[in-house]
């Protein structure tokens, strides 16, 4: 339970990147409505271009890291580096324009990037709810049904329940085997469905693998249900 802490943390970092870009959004109206003279432009243009080029490589390795390990708070963590490069390219063009003769420029591509960071905040949103309420991609289910193909005596996979805790995977597997076969040899092809879904899927964590019968498989099999009362029962009871 405790890899959910990583996915709570994404959380938190988007709530930090919707505060930006409405912070960003206010004091561009605010410059709006209230102009205020730039001074020190050529200074204030190297500051943006350093904060942008330095916290854009950030960001890219941040976002590049967090997808090789599967952590979607790092890759969150990238995308609010990128916010503070937006932000500095704000700054930067701003300047420029304030320098061409646009006083306004500096407020107009400050809410151009409110925009942007609005729209950064909805794609990282997606991925890290999609976290939380246990969404996987469809690639990933994909993987492991061509992890199980490779093991001999799967007649079927007829469940599958994947879902991420932090950077980590855990699954869940049914597989259909010969009702003929011994305890042992169902024991051996689950052993061999897990040895292949490690080397498959690099971020599975864990896998526990129901062996059912041919006769018996399927998710009908595995509801429980309610054991008859024998006769006399209600009698008893009275």
């Amino acid at each position: 339970g405790y890899g959910r802490l990583e996915d709570l943390a994404g959380l938190v970092i988007l709530a930090v990147i919707l505060a930006s870009a409405l912070l960003a959004i206010y004091e561009s109206i605010n410059r709006f409505l209230h102009p205020q003279p730039v001074s020190y432009i050529w200074a204030v243009a190297a500051a943006g271009l350093i904060g942008m080029l330095g916290n854009e490589l950030v960001a890219r390795y941040r976002i590049r890291e967090g997808k090789a390990i599967g952590s979607e708070a790092l890759v969150a963590d990238g995308q609010h580096a990128r916010i503070d490069a937006l932000t500095s390219l704000g700054v930067l063009v701003g300047v420029i324009g304030i320098w061409a003769g646009f006083p306004l420029a500096d407020p107009v591509i400050g809410l151009v990037i409110g925009g942007m960071i609005i729209l950064v905040a909805w794609n990282t949103g997606k991925s890290v709810f999609s976290r939380l309420m246990d969404g996987v991609d469809p690639s990933i289910i994909s993987e492991i049904e061509h992890a199980v193909s490779h093991v001999d005596g799967v007649r079927d996979l007829s469940e599958v329940r994947v879902r991420w805790l932090g950077h980590r995977l855990v699954a869940e597997l049914n597989i259909t085997v010969d009702s003929q076969i011994s305890v042992e040899d169902g024991h051996e092809i689950a052993m061999e469905v897990q040895h292949q879904l490690l080397g498959h899927l690099p971020y599975l964590n864990a896998a526990t693998i129901h062996v059912d019968p041919a006769t018996a498989s399927g998710e009908s099999f595995h509801h429980v249900q309610a054991i008859p009362e024998s006769p006399g029962t209600e009698e008893k009871r009275e």
